[in-house]
């Protein structure tokens, strides 16, 4: 199937689609553009089979149980073949007339188009980051995946775990490789980072069977858990228990004992700078890291002031709801009122957590009853909420998302932190379970995978300024319907707000102006709400992730442009269900091609 297909859009390159520059654009036949958008789409699926099946993980992550067993490639050579299969597909696309493609298909080929020329730009950069940090490292991410991912419905997928587990020595050799080629780049992350990435390592290896300990590890439990739900004998059970613990502690646990060595020696050449700007290019790497994050031209210094605006704006509404409640005082007073009444806070035990998690689902259930409102189109998968995982809560991050299986096997879920009650106040519980779960995240990556007409790869598109921009943009939308009732929630959402526009300012702030990690925490503590942890650890994120966290606010500012300007040009005719099917209906695109989409509907309307 490959070559012939090749072989075919090679052809009608030369015959057809290769045209000079100068040339004016042949017209095409409607048959011809069917056909055309048919080859390309064929092609487009053949290249996502090819990527899904050099991924196991990804082919788990799928509901596949192909390769289940098998990890993916950590190698830093995997950089390179990443490359040269962007280069070959830049090639074939670069075959292609545009013209001679149909609307859907046209937008596929930009979004194609420019995902291959990004890996390409991207690629001097490869090194410029740490595979080993407190908010994503593969310390932590390998037991989250088998934890989250690796289900076990038989015999033969308990063997399957088992050999992940006898495969973690591999992956682990290959990230203490990208290590040692990052520091000798002189990338290497600065000095805090490594008492959070040893703490949460070695909590992987602690408990049974690694030693003496009354509780299992988490890995055990996780894997007894799911043995004790197979209907076998308790013999076959306790051979594969047996199995797994021969493996954590032959296999697993030497692969973290020689990861956190490593990481030892390491630690004692690290520094206490934070900013990209240390990095060898580190001026250019950012403002690329910039480029993708927001899928715009802004620079570090356009994002700083954008920040400092929205701060100002969001602190003059937060004015308006102190009046509101009657509070004497200033708005500082007013935050230091809200970081410390306890009418704001559960209790930092089990039932102060699981208040949370209950209060949690049932607000999501009652924005399910009002979606109608405001869409037109709704997500099948459903939606759970848990508590991160105590072997992760410590240094994870307040709350995420995970999408579900496309093949319904697995559900989306909103992950709640709930490690430090303190940092998860019940004013801002509203905003984060809309943010999180609906009409935010599950809404819009569910509703992206459950997409008909469109080739796979833009099903699991990932843009950030997009998904996260539609994600703090879902936290305004209920307000526009009546929820929030209760000032101190709407505080709360606006809180919310606040805090990611802050991350322009810091972000910026420590990257391309070498402000300290003090500076920057000491920025949030004065200009936010939230818990003193809740600074730490974002200051931290900004220092890990260079540029992510300025996608939020950018994203949503957009998403709220376009909804404003169809609201203008369209009166009357507006339907703000319609405007979040144009904003939904394509999965997970750039803000430039948003912004195309928003304007094409509009002029359709005007018709």
């Amino acid at each position: 199937m490959r070559i012939r297909f090749i072989h075919k859009i090679f052809y009608l390159g030369l015959l057809v689609f290769i045209i000079s520059c100068n040339q004016q654009s042949e017209s095409y036949s409607e048959e011809e553009i069917k056909e055309h958008s048919a080859e390309l789409n064929e092609y487009f699926e053949e290249e996502f089979q090819k990527d899904v099946e050099e991924s196991p993980m990804m082919q788990t992550r799928l509901g596949q149980k192909t390769n289940y067993g098998k990890w993916d490639n950590f190698s830093h050579l995997k950089y390179a073949e990443d490359r040269n299969k962007a280069k070959r597909r830049l090639g074939d696309l670069k075959k292609i007339d545009p013209s001679s493609l149909d609307e859907e298909t046209r937008l596929s080929y930009d979004l194609y188009l420019q995902k291959q020329e990004n890996i390409l730009e991207d690629y001097d950069f490869r090194f410029y980051n740490y595979p080993v940090n407190q908010m994503f490292g593969y310390h932590a991410e390998l037991p989250a995946f088998l934890i989250n991912m690796h289900r076990i419905d038989s015999i033969s997928d308990a063997e399957a775990y088992i050999s992940r587990l006898k495969g973690i020595p591999k992956v682990m050799e290959d990230v203490i490789g990208n290590l040692k080629i990052r520091e000798q780049n002189g990338i290497m992350p600065p000095i805090f980072v490594f008492d959070r990435v040893l703490e949460s390592s070695r909590n992987v290896i602690k408990g049974k069977p690694f030693g003496k300990s009354v509780e299992n590890s988490a890995l055990l439990e996780d894997f007894k858990s799911k043995i004790d739900d197979l209907e076998i004998s308790q013999k076959k059970k306790k051979e594969l228990i047996s199995k797994a613990e021969t493996a954590l502690t032959k296999e697993v646990k030497p692969a973290y004992q020689n990861l956190i060595v490593f990481l030892e020696t390491q630690q004692k050449r690290a520094n206490s700078d934070a900013g990209a700007w240390k990095f060898p290019k580190g001026e250019e790497f950012y403002a690329n890291a910039l480029k993708r994050a927001t899928t715009t031209n802004l620079s570090a210094n356009q994002i700083h002031e954008i920040g400092l605006s929205e701060v100002a704006r969001i602190h003059a509404e937060m004015e308006k709801i102190k009046k509101k409640v009657g509070f004497k005082g200033t708005l500082q007073d007013f935050f230091e009122f809200m970081r410390k009444d306890e009418q704001f806070y559960y209790a930092n035990d089990s039932t102060g957590r699981n208040k949370y998690l209950t209060e949690a689902r049932s607000i999501i259930n009652t924005m399910k009853d009002d979606l109608d409102k405001l869409f037109l189109t709704k997500p099948e998968a459903e939606l759970v909420v848990k508590a991160v995982e105590p072997f992760r809560e410590k240094n994870a991050g307040k709350a995420f998302y995970q999408q579900p299986a496309k093949d319904g096997s697995r559900p989306g879920t909103y992950y709640a932190n709930l490690y430090d009650m303190s940092a998860m106040p019940t004013y801002q519980m509203e905003a984060l379970a809309y943010h999180e779960g609906i009409p935010g995240h599950h809404m819009q990556i569910a509703i992206a995978q459950e997409l008909e007409g469109i080739p796979q790869f833009r099903k699991f598109s990932f843009y950030t300024a997009y998904v996260e921009g539609w994600g703090l943009y879902s936290e305004l939308l209920p307000k526009e319907i009546g929820y929030y009732k209760d000032p101190y929630s709407d505080f709360g959402r606006l809180a919310m707000e606040l805090w990611r526009s802050c991350r322009l300012v810091v972000d910026t702030g420590i990257h391309a102006k070498k402000w300290t990690r003090e500076e920057g925490i000491a920025y949030y503590k004065e200009n936010t709400p939230n818990a003193e942890s809740d600074c730490i650890k974002m200051v931290e994120r900004h220092i890990v992730m260079p540029g992510q966290a300025t996608a939020y606010k950018i994203g949503m500012n957009k998403i709220l442009e376009l909804r404003e300007n169809a609201k203008e040009e369209l009166g009357g005719d507006f339907d703000i269900r319609e405007f979040h099917d144009v904003i939904l209906l394509d999965g997970a695109v750039p803000l430039n091609i948003l912004e195309e989409k928003v304007d094409n509907w509009v002029s359709e309307e005007n018709i």
